[in-house]
């Protein structure tokens, strides 16, 4: 799964909107439809944030296996 769709998984899994997402990551909605669009990634500051929400919510998100599989369908 590419990174993308992995984020919007990840979001759509707590049931969040794109604006309740962003808030709990400290960022704009804007950057998580980015995000999920595939028009940009998240820095590595904001992949800490993800990583944190994740564990906090006992959500299964290997950060390392999206990006490798994205890697490989360039």
């Amino acid at each position: 799964m590419i990174f993308s769709k992995e984020i919007k998984r990840l979001r759509l899994s707590v049931f969040l909107t794109q604006e309740e997402f962003a808030r709990k990551l400290g960022v704009t909605a804007v950057t998580v439809a980015r995000w999920e669009s595939g028009k940009t990634t998240p820095s590595l500051k904001a992949m800490r944030k993800i990583d944190a929400f994740c564990k906090e919510n006992e959500i299964d998100f290997d950060i390392r296996k999206s990006t490798v599989e994205e890697d490989e369908q360039s």
